[in-house]
């Protein structure tokens, strides 16, 4: 596939996307901007915003597989990798698959599961693979875990590790409609006089593993390395707020996401705009804030937008 077929294809997905979500334009071409950079994604936000639905409207659109799985404290890793079978007839072992093999995978209220079950997905998200009893099986291709979490009910949960929040290309919040975005729900709600919303998919999943091919021929400059490389050296430098800063891990998510990013917009090169379209939703999750700062309002979020208004941006021919 072509550079320049990345954009128009893309915004055929997000039509598609748009007939089930009203506005959160931003939002749906980060999620999208992130599929395509090959990585996961965790919506972090209130009950009912429709972080669902919007997983579940990507994978019709993009024709994948979707699976969806209700974390809870007695969730076990099986639960998701599979178990193995004993066959009476065959008197052998039968690996039975999990709801992991499969294209996107929805992992909802993922802090509701314990440790052990949330470490399973570890090297799924990571290796994109997953190993039971000393066999290695390969997830199918596209694999993107969209994870959702509750920010205000932490009674009962298990809040993700550092580590495991690190394995996320972004963390996304969705907020609350506007006034007249939501009166708009309640009128397509009424014209379909349905629950559900009729997407068509307008890709396959060959097409979407292309597309993110096409991304690796995107054009970065120096320039836009150094600049990326300065924000996260500052998000270490900033003492006062930081306690630990993005690792280079952090970097190559930019880098990823930076890439995507100018791909939708129908560019091959990377510009400045790009790189600070990407680094608060890439960036945020990565950063510890100092204990005295919990029970204030400075957030993780915040602390990036400063960063990067002190962070100088190379001029750009």
């Amino acid at each position: 596939m072509k550079l320049e077929d990345v954009s128009e294809k893309g915004k055929l997905v997000l039509e598609e996307v748009k007939k089930a979500i009203v506005g959160k334009d931003e939002v749906l071409k980060l999620i999208l901007t992130t599929i395509l950079a090959d990585g996961h994604i965790l919506l972090e936000d209130l009950p009912g915003l429709a972080k669902t639905l919007m997983a579940k409207s990507f994978a019709r659109a993009l024709g994948v597989e979707f699976t969806r799985v209700q974390f809870t404290p007695d969730l076990l890793p099986s639960d998701i990798l599979g178990v193995s079978v004993f066959n009476q007839k065959t008197l052998e072992f039968e690996f039975r698959r999990g709801p992991v093999f499969t294209n996107i995978l929805l992992a909802d209220e993922v802090n509701r599961a314990p440790p052990k079950t949330q470490s399973a997905l570890l090297e799924a998200m990571q290796e994109k693979q997953v190993t039971v009893e000393g066999k290695t099986y390969v997830l199918p291709k596209p694999f993107i875990v969209v994870a959702t979490q509750n920010p205000i009910e932490q009674e009962g949960t298990y809040p993700l590790p550092e580590a495991q929040l690190d394995r996320f290309l972004v963390r996304l919040r969705v907020g609350y409609p506007e006034k007249e975005e939501e009166m708009e729900i309640l009128r397509r709600r009424m014209e379909r006089k349905k629950e559900e919303v009729d997407i068509n998919p307008v890709l396959t999943p060959e097409e979407v593993v292309e597309m993110q091919r096409a991304v690796e021929e995107v054009y970065v400059s120096d320039a836009i390395l150094e600049y990326i490389t300065d924000i996260v050296i500052a998000t270490r430098q900033e003492k006062k707020e930081v306690e630990v800063g993005a690792s280079p891990r952090g970097s190559m998510a930019l880098l990823k996401l930076s890439r995507a990013y100018a791909a939708l917009e129908g560019r091959d090169y990377v510009i400045p705009d790009d790189v600070k379209a990407v680094a608060i939703p890439a960036l945020s999750h990565r950063l510890i804030l100092k204990r005295e700062l919990w029970y204030t309002r400075v957030s993780q979020e915040s602390v990036m937008e400063k960063i990067l208004e002190k962070v100088p941006v190379p001029k750009f021919e």
